[in-house]
């Protein structure tokens, strides 16, 4: 005899409104390639993200609501997960803003390619900094901890409980200050060497003004740069596993968890 498949009215509200949740998070959390893919792509992922939580989604059988209230709680939830995205979104920018200071300094930003996040011309080393960033997001385990707090926010927020508080901005606020902080931890040994590099040969311009040091200053300060890079590369994912401890407590603060 034929099987009746039979799907609630709160099993479909709650899962729309977890996907209302997920899709606020994944506009913001810069996933490497992710908002150069197509849409069905973007759709599909979230729709993937949302049914691996399905055992955290709330119970919603025998809730009546209007068409006003099942608004309200779509906001709610995308405000959870715009959150929680933007807590993400930070630790990657981390390594971006360092790649930013040192573009100029270092003669990278004269070099333009193409970036495969925006199909737009960036700098070279900024390109290498966010998909490094976006490979340590993922080796360091840190998509895992996305998933904890969304399910830990299933669990403890239900729909439409959720009630921004005037603390939330002031916390991420605070957050960006950290990010502009570490950043400059990532940089300023790179600029701070480049610095001494520019006033060495200034003094040899001013010792023998003959010597052609304009045609020498952009590759030893591109090699000086890399050289650098290459000495405190290690330690990128220490200052970014510990400025993501920081995101994900200010998020777990600005939920209420």
């Amino acid at each position: 005899m034929p099987a009746n498949l039979t799907v609630s009215s709160g099993t479909v509200l709650a899962f729309l409104l977890v996907l209302a949740r997920v899709s606020g998070a994944m506009v913001f959390v810069p996933l490497p390639g992710f908002s150069g893919t197509p849409g069905m792509a973007r759709s599909a992922f979230s729709l993937a993200f949302t049914l691996a939580l399905a055992p955290r989604w709330p119970h919603l059988d025998g809730i009546d609501a209007d068409a006003g209230t099942l608004a309200a709680w779509a906001m709610a939830e995308a405000a959870i997960g715009v959150a929680i995205g933007l807590a993400a979104a930070m630790v990657l920018e981390v390594a971006t803003f360092a790649a930013q200071m040192l573009g100029m300094p270092a003669g990278y930003g004269y070099a333009q390619t193409v970036d495969p996040n925006t199909q737009a011309d960036a700098g070279i080393l900024l390109v290498v900094a966010q998909l490094t960033a976006g490979m340590l997001f993922f080796a360091l385990g840190m998509d895992r901890q996305v998933l904890r707090l969304f399910s830990a926010s299933l669990e403890r927020i239900p729909p439409g409980a959720y009630v921004f508080q005037p603390s939330t901005a002031e916390a991420f606020i605070r957050l960006s200050g950290s990010l502009l902080a570490a950043g400059a931890r990532l940089a300023l040994p790179v600029v701070a060497l480049l610095v001494m590099v520019d006033v060495a040969l200034a003094l040899m311009g001013r010792l023998n003004a003959q010597l052609q040091l304009l045609s020498l200053a952009f590759p030893a300060k591109m090699l000086t740069a890399l050289f650098v890079l290459a000495a405190v590369l290690s330690l990128y994912p220490r200052v970014l596993a510990r400025f993501s401890l920081g995101a994900w407590r200010v998020a777990q603060q600005a939920l209420g968890l």
